[in-house]
């Protein structure tokens, strides 16, 4: 891992996060990022239609859908990068022949929503108790024109920046399963992002572990 100098902002807006608070899906999980929300619900395992079947592991379907209107083709993009990232830590082989759904609503979009929805689908994932070969959070970085690296920016840091990338990391050697970038960077500036998101990551995943204890903490 590429080391990361105290003078690099490795800041993040404030977390919220609540599971199980739709009743009709096996496991659902709402995540807001600052002002950033999306709400999360995960499907099954459940019979798959013949036409979509695999022998040997689970078919797995990502819907995003925005704020208002139909989904276009933003929405396409980022339900590849959600689903590329939920299909390498799943363990979809348990499932064969079997389907699972995940839809993402977009409650509020104020920046950096690729990765609230990554992180909003692996709470929904764990509510299901579906089985995981690793957990995965997401983090969004992006460089301004004075060559400053932001994470976690606003829809108007986005907006000024001339380059924007999201990473998905693992939590076991917080490696990047998953990566989404736009705009004109070098490669170390690529490097440099990569290194700050896996330590951003650190701080995404103590929330996970500091969510789940509180709330079976509750039940208990």
């Amino acid at each position: 891992m590429m080391e990361v100098s105290p003078s690099e902002n490795v800041s993040l807006r404030e977390f919220g996060c609540e599971q199980t608070l739709l009743s009709r899906p096996d496991g659902s999980a709402s995540f807001v990022q600052g002002d950033t929300s999306v709400m999360a619900g995960v499907y099954g395992p459940a019979e798959v239609k013949v036409s979509k079947e695999i022998y040997d592991r689970a078919t797995l379907e990502v819907l995003v859908y925005p704020k208002v209107g139909l989904p276009g083709v933003r929405e396409r993009s980022q339900e590849q990068c959600v689903r590329e990232t939920c299909e390498a830590s799943l363990l979809l082989s348990l499932h064969p022949r079997s389907s699972l759904t995940l839809i993402l609503q977009v409650l509020h979009d104020a920046g950096s929503l690729l990765s609230c929805c990554l992180n909003a689908a692996c709470m929904a994932l764990m509510d299901a108790g579906l089985s995981m070969s690793c957990l995965f959070c997401g983090v969004t970085c992006a460089i301004s024109t004075e060559g400053e690296i932001i994470t976690d920016p606003t829809a108007a840091q986005e907006k000024e920046s001339r380059a924007l990338m999201t990473f998905a990391i693992d939590s076991k050697e917080h490696r990047v399963m998953m990566s989404s970038t736009r705009g004109s960077f070098s490669v170390q500036e690529l490097q440099q992002c990569i290194a700050i998101s896996q330590k951003a990551s650190e701080k995404i995943f103590q929330f996970y572990r500091d969510s789940v204890r509180r709330r079976y903490s509750k039940n208990l």
